[in-house]
């Protein structure tokens, strides 16, 4: 059985891989496509899953995945992209954020968790955070764009919930195929209706949407519903302030972009906000835990 510390170290890899999202997406996709290369990360990778697993949801499921499908994809996605196209990335970045809050209120409504006043700390600090690492001084403000980030911040949020709380009978490899093969369908309608044609694939953009569709979609999310298996959804939505981080840093590695002394306080900021919030949720834990029986009590 792995330790707690394993299940968060192993979950935290799914966020900062979608921190890679970005580069991919801008220096190996076509651009003004936002919607099909939804589709093409995840109903392909669902499909595959689908193939490995050979086994379909039955009754209340096909409901429930259809509706997580479009929380934690087809819905989440459109926001996202909204937001990223009318919004500089610093602040669609910065709403989005606000999610890890959503989330301690969400799972207080419908599990009943308890709100530890250090992981609200924890969130207000993990936003900004990331504001310091993506915002810049020229960011403009879009009612339509800020009230896209929102939504999809909303719609992760009560998918990460409710991921939770309903506890799928299948493995993660399962779930994962499930979903994302609902959200890619429920985005087929919405991408023939907004967009046009793909052009003819290029080599490079073959290989982005290899890497998003496999590395990005398929595996981190089975890692991602995983954790969310073993750990409570208060642990493990702060972990999405990894994704700017990695992004930020990904873009100076590669990119050459310049990091600014007030970038490297952000990530300082988002580390520190981080381990707060795993520390604020296993003090929690730890409280709640009922002792293990004496040897004497547990025989028969």
């Amino acid at each position: 059985m792995m330790s707690r510390s394993t299940d968060i170290l192993l979950t935290a890899a799914a966020p900062a891989i979608w921190g890679s999202t970005y580069i991919v997406t801008t220096e190996l996709l076509p651009a003004g496509y936002p919607l099909t290369v939804a589709i093409l990360r995840a109903l392909p990778a669902g499909l595959l899953l689908l193939a490995v697993v050979r086994q379909l949801p039955q009754g209340i499921w096909w409901a429930r995945t259809f509706l997580l499908g479009a929380l934690n994809f087809s819905f989440f996605w459109a926001m996202l992209f909204v937001s990223a196209y009318r919004l500089p990335g610093g602040v669609a970045a910065t709403v989005g954020a606000i999610q890890p809050l959503i989330v301690l209120g969400l799972s207080r409504a419908v599990m009943g968790t308890a709100i530890r006043p250090l992981s609200v700390v924890a969130g207000l600090a993990g936003i900004g955070g990331v504001a310091l690492l993506v915002l810049t001084p020229a960011a403009h403000l879009d009612p339509i764009g800020i009230a896209a980030g929102l939504a999809g911040a909303v719609s992760m949020a009560f998918g990460t919930v409710l991921s939770r709380h309903w506890q799928p009978p299948v493995p993660p490899l399962t779930f994962t195929a499930w979903q994302l093969t609902a959200g890619g369908l429920l985005l087929v309608p919405v991408a023939l209706f907004f967009e046009p044609a793909l052009p003819v694939p290029t080599a490079e953009n073959l290989i982005g949407f290899l890497y998003l569709g496999v590395i990005g979609a398929a595996l981190t999310y089975i890692v991602w519903f995983r954790g969310l298996a073993r750990l409570d959804p208060a642990t493990i939505s702060p972990l999405g302030f990894l994704s700017p981080l990695v992004a930020v840093v990904l873009g100076w590695a590669l990119l050459r972009q310049d990091l600014s002394l007030l970038q490297i306080a952000g990530m300082v900021v988002v580390l520190g906000s981080v381990w707060l919030s795993q520390w604020a949720q296993a003090q929690s834990a730890a409280r709640i835990s009922p002792r293990p029986a004496s040897p004497a009590a547990a025989r028969p």
